[in-house]
């Protein structure tokens, strides 16, 4: 039974890559569709119950807003993975200006959830945890997370 938690700033690939490499396996878990945190907090706990896999593509960007999904998942026996998304501002600013409609998201947005940004680390209670990114062709490379002290 695996909790996979993304993390990352806006427009670095996330939704992206849940449906490129977890969409066939693990429910998807995102504020931006069920609006409310109740909603989220109802899904995940029949997500527990189940032990159905699935995955917070959410920002995440604080050890905090972390921790509510990684210590439930673990009074749940569930694996606990995490997923980085790391990307330059600018990169992402530039990606975000490719979106259409309410997929955009107003730049100081961004650049405020840059600002938040705390970088995660194993001892926040990861069982597993990896740096993603994209490379000069788009495609997400996935390597595994060291912790810098």
């Amino acid at each position: 039974m695996e909790a996979v938690i993304f993390v990352g700033i806006q427009a670095t690939g996330k939704s992206s890559f849940y449906k490129e490499r977890f969409f066939k396996t693990h429910v998807r878990i995102n504020l931006d569709m069920l609006k409310t945190r109740h909603r989220e907090h109802v899904l995940i706990q029949a997500c527990l119950a189940a032990k159905q896999p699935f995955v917070v593509d959410n920002t995440n960007v604080t050890v905090e807003a972390r921790a509510r999904y990684i210590a439930r998942a673990h009074e749940a026996g569930f694996q606990v993975i995490g997923y980085c998304f790391r990307s330059d501002l600018e990169s992402a600013l530039r990606r975000n200006q490719e979106r259409q409609g309410k997929e955009r998201i107003p730049e100081q947005g961004l650049v405020a959830m840059s600002r938040k940004l705390q970088t995660p680390t194993l001892d926040e209670g990861f069982d597993q945890l990896y740096d993603v990114c994209l490379d000069q062709h788009g495609q997400f490379v996935v390597t595994p997370w060291v912790d810098v002290d």
